[in-house]
């Protein structure tokens, strides 16, 4: 009865193989999952726009900064025209797991309203690009 196994230089050329595989597959998979947590983003971003719009003909002024996206799900102080929670739950966090930014007035409008990206920094490109309301 004769046995017969792999060589090693069968096993080399199936594990190179695998390898460039891999190394084609991989950069095109990880890239989706950066467009992915963009797009969540600025369905977030759209959400919480909403929401604000909605508390802003309630109220007739958005948020103040102080009181921030909190003003969604909490009644302020002093609020008796109030008609909220406008949101469920609290605001999420952006998709990388940081607060998302709030200003009232805004540079670019009545409020801005921004996650600075996967780099958490101001600019950037790609994954790394804010994902603004204006």
């Amino acid at each position: 009865m004769k046995q017969r196994g792999f060589t090693l230089l069968e096993l080399l050329v199936v594990m190179v193989i695998i390898g460039l595989l891999a190394a084609y597959v991989a950069p095109r998979y990880f890239s989706q999952v950066g467009k992915s947590e963009v797009r969540s983003a600025q369905a977030q971003v759209a959400a919480l726009r909403n929401a604000l719009d909605t508390y802003r003909l309630d109220m007739g002024q958005y948020p103040s900064t102080e009181q921030g996206l909190a003003a969604l799900t909490t009644r302020p102080d002093n609020a008796p025209k109030w008609n909220g929670p406008y949101l469920q739950k609290a605001a999420p966090p952006d998709p990388w797991g940081r607060p998302y930014g709030y200003k009232s007035p805004g540079e670019h409008g009545e409020f801005d309203l921004f996650s600075y990206g996967k780099d958490g920094q101001p600019g950037g490109s790609g994954d790394a690009a804010d994902v603004t309301s204006w």
